[in-house]
């Protein structure tokens, strides 16, 4: 095997390794906030550092390939999407740790569970942890056709995040008292509704290495 090959195939494990990390991160995030769990809470906020050191990992090692490598076609398109995707995965993990951080800063808050039922967090979180799980299978199988259903996966987080702060609006109105988880779990969908974007935005990288299309901008949603 080449050295780039070989290159190349440590990169695209150290992607898949960092992704599951971040999987694991948004789930345990969701059951967080969903159990009022702040042990569960903290887990997330230590596990923050380790995605951090994958990202300085991937970073340096797609620059490294480009420079001494050189590489053209679909290995370029490999690397340049890795690029942009670790950037994501990253970003991905920075929202579900600011979730948990309004656990960890406010212990005596606890949210109405029916007012979870009715903004349907629940539904937010598990599509976000869908859109993560898809992408990583479209990744891992190089099939684009899977990365495609992202995009409506999205529409379904945005629709959810556009009825909740008309819903917790009408609840702070009937219970004055609970204003501040209110406005804690307003930040909470806000986050949410964000790795949703970005899902959406690996899922435009699978298409430039898988198909060499730049969906950018394109209207494709």
């Amino acid at each position: 095997m080449r050295h780039l090959e070989q290159e190349l195939v440590a990169l695209r494990q150290d992607v898949i390794d960092m992704w599951q990390l971040v999987i694991s991160q948004v789930a345990n995030t969701g059951d967080a906030i969903l159990s009022f769990d702040k042990d569960l809470a903290m887990k997330v906020s230590m596990r923050e550092k380790k995605v951090d050191a994958y990202e300085l990992k991937i970073d340096s090692f797609c620059e490294n390939i480009i420079a001494l490598h050189q590489p053209v076609a679909i290995d370029l398109r490999f690397v340049l999407a890795v690029f942009k995707i670790n950037s994501n995965l990253e970003r991905i993990a920075d929202f579900a740790y600011g979730i948990s951080q309004i656990l960890i800063s406010n212990p005596s808050v606890i949210l109405d569970a029916e007012l979870i039922n009715e903004t349907n967090l629940r539904g937010m979180i598990e599509q976000v942890n869908k859109m993560l799980v898809q992408g990583l299978d479209a990744f891992e199988n190089e099939k684009s056709d899977f990365a495609s259903a992202i995009f409506s996966e999205d529409y379904k987080v945005d629709e959810i995040n556009a009825q909740a702060p008309k819903i917790i609006a009408n609840y702070i109105q009937k219970n004055p008292d609970r204003a501040l988880e209110c406005l804690q779990l307003v930040g909470a969908f806000r986050k949410m509704e964000r790795m949703g974007d970005h899902c959406s935005n690996i899922a435009e990288e699978i298409f430039f290495y898988i198909d060499a299309k730049i969906l950018k901008h394109s209207g494709k949603k």
